[in-house]
């Protein structure tokens, strides 16, 4: 049956594109059925009169296809009646009911933790080398103990002398004022320490600053040349003030006999704010005193010490009848309690006081050439355990005094250096 319109034929649709057709060009989209306009009234034809009906479609229009049950339905089922979407709905698989999802799988937990190890490794390694790199930058080697003639022998374990001194460099009117360090010229020694770290325990020994010696043989630091003995005799810390670190190192190992391997020096200023870095060090104070010349205020009893009255507590000795033994039994004890504070998790754990305390206590050491970070991480350890009785600390033993100097126990010098030497047990007390 010919659908096209009466009068069409199919000649005149044209060429036509798709199956079985020749045509060159594709086939336009299909169109509705056509409904033919009535013809046009011929010219001078009267026109219809208002409100005349319609024509009626003439025989050239095709019937409309009717509705199937008379309610615009023609039996086709678009699933939209059933509120069934196509190619929607659940994922749950075969067999699955419609709208449902499928369970998630179960963490792998075990491969989250091995892979939140090591991420944890990795940046606990990275954070480690850069900060070794940033403290190794950040340390004075300024000493070198290659200037230092006539050396003892080695002995076991290694030893360090610690140097408190008065240096006043970088200090301003103001900071002078607030610690009471006064404005003297050139520079001293307040506290000298040797430090013996070996595997029989640690052993910390204050060298009093008036301790009397012999000055030794030295190669001068600047100039290079080498000054001879002449068997005068001095206090400890005035062979500091003559010719600095060098001539005080050979002094000590002159008159001791014990190589000293590190040497390690803080002064006034980086002290304090070693101190104030840390957040101040909790000591207990068994009697107060007060010293107007180091600025010392102090109460009985447990209190925290900020860089101000830390500084005053080492540096007292006029307080005291024992003057400067009673002064470095103070330093000793403060010192140990200092390493403490440092290595408590509250320091190490927190970066925003791990990083200023061990910043302020770089830019305030001057050490010898050879030291590296390790050595004096191992002196910081050796200084905390004999804070923690780990250890054993003592003043050089003292026999009497001449002209004002502290005459140092011959005897039990000997003993005590020769113990050192061999790295065993101390069994030397001091005063």
């Amino acid at each position: 049956m010919n659908d096209w319109p009466e009068g069409w034929s199919d000649d005149e649709r044209g060429p036509r594109y798709g199956r079985g057709s020749a045509g060159a060009q594709p086939e336009g989209p299909r169109v509705m059925r056509q409904v033919r306009r009535p013809a046009a009234p011929p010219p001078g034809a009267p026109a219809p009169p208002p409100g005349a009906p319609a024509p009626q479609y003439g025989g050239g229009v095709p019937r409309q296809p009717s509705y199937v049950d008379g309610q615009g339905h023609d039996g086709y089922d678009s699933g939209y009646n059933t509120g069934q979407v196509y190619g929607g709905g659940g994922t749950g698989g075969p067999g699955a009911p419609a709208g449902t999802r499928a369970p998630r799988p179960a963490p792998n937990w075990g491969r989250r933790i091995k892979v939140g190890a090591i991420t944890l490794a990795a940046v606990l390694v990275v954070t480690s080398v850069a900060t070794y790199f940033w403290a190794d930058s950040r340390l004075n080697r300024d000493v070198d103990l290659s200037q230092v003639i006539d050396r003892p022998s080695e002995g076991e374990g290694t030893n360090y002398l610690i140097v408190g001194s008065d240096s006043r460099k970088g200090m301003t009117s103001e900071d002078k004022k607030r610690l009471h360090t006064g404005s003297a010229e050139g520079q001293r020694t307040d506290s000298v320490m040797i430090l013996h770290v070996g595997s029989n325990g640690d052993t910390l020994i204050s060298l009093p600053r008036d301790s009397d010696v012999v000055v030794p043989s030295y190669k001068g630091s600047t100039s290079g040349k080498v000054y001879p003995a002449t068997g005068r005799h001095a206090k400890l810390n005035a062979t500091y003030a003559e010719d600095g670190p060098t001539l005080l190192t050979r002094t000590v190992e002159y008159n001791t006999g014990l190589r000293i391997d590190h040497y390690v020096e803080i002064g006034f200023a980086g002290f304090a704010n070693i101190v104030d870095a840390v957040g101040g060090v909790d000591i207990k104070i068994d009697k107060g005193f007060k010293d107007k010349y180091s600025g010392a205020d102090f109460q009985a009893g447990e209190q925290t010490l900020n860089g101000e009255q830390a500084l005053a507590f080492v540096r007292t000795r006029h307080a005291f009848a024992a003057s400067d033994l009673e002064r470095t039994k103070n330093q000793q004890k403060f010192l140990a309690a200092l390493a403490h504070q440092v290595a408590t998790p509250s320091t190490v754990l927190n970066p925003f006081k791990f990083y200023p305390t061990m910043g302020a206590g770089l830019d305030s050491l001057s050490v010898d050439k050879d030291m590296g970070l390790f050595d004096l991480a191992s002196m910081f350890w050796a200084m905390k355990g004999v804070n923690g009785g780990d250890g054993t600390s003592l003043n050089m033993p003292v026999s009497g005094s001449v002209g004002g100097n502290l005459v140092w126990d011959k005897a039990k010098v000997k003993t005590l250096v020769d113990e050192l030497k061999n790295d065993e047990k101390v069994t030397v007390s001091g005063n």
